[in-house]
């Protein structure tokens, strides 16, 4: 799976830090393992990004498989920009952090982070922290897919008993023959049953 995969990463410009900031150093030198982690790992690294308003356009230009925040936990403002940059096209985002005060993993993993990994880049690691973020990710979608189903179905009941219930009262069909009527106008159209059965609701609506 990694051979194929392509990564974006996203991280601060060092190259602004002062030579004698340790803060900006150990960064840079987290960012280094990170990127021969990568790079040795097979992955395709298709851009290194800062995190700013037009993150949303360049993700959206180069469609990775996956988003590497390389960041500390703190550093909110690059995660609000991730998450809105994959909001419409949802992707696995991982953060990378030598910053070992957990407090932010909850609100990290509420705004979208897939894992949230805390120092310990040795190149060995990358390759099964990817794997299992962008499963987790895959299962969180199917998940999601699957509720957004399920609604949809119950709405779907809804909305036939609805229109089953006016026929029945409109036209003084036994509801399986309400239910016979709505089935037969959906095979006619070509469409789900909801739909007609939302469309019949709506010309009586219109029709008072």
């Amino acid at each position: 799976m990694n051979e194929s995969m392509r990564i974006v990463v996203v991280a601060p410009d060092l190259a602004l830090a002062g030579e004698d900031d340790e803060h900006a150093r150990a960064q840079a030198e987290r960012s280094r393992a990170l990127h021969i982690g990568l790079l040795e790992n097979g992955y395709n690294l298709v851009a290194t990004l800062p995190a700013d308003v037009f993150l949303g356009d360049r993700i959206a230009q180069l469609q990775p498989d996956m988003v590497i925040v390389d960041a500390e936990s703190a550093a909110r403002d690059a995660l609000e920009h991730v998450v809105l940059a994959t909001r419409e096209a949802p992707r696995p985002i991982v953060l990378f952090t030598n910053d070992e005060d957990t407090t932010h993993v909850k609100d990290a993993v509420a705004a979208g982070v897939t894992a949230y990994i805390v120092a310990g880049l040795a190149p060995q690691r990358i390759r099964p922290i990817l794997d299992v973020a962008m499963a987790r990710f895959q299962h969180e979608q199917a998940l999601r897919a699957e509720l957004a189903d399920a609604r949809g179905a119950l709405q779907d009941r809804k909305t036939i008993d609805r229109a089953k219930g006016l026929l029945m009262q409109r036209q003084g069909l036994t509801e399986q023959a309400a239910y016979e009527k709505l089935r037969k106008a959906a095979m006619d159209k070509g469409m789900k049953l909801g739909e007609v059965a939302q469309r019949m609701l709506d010309a009586f609506d219109l029709l008072g």
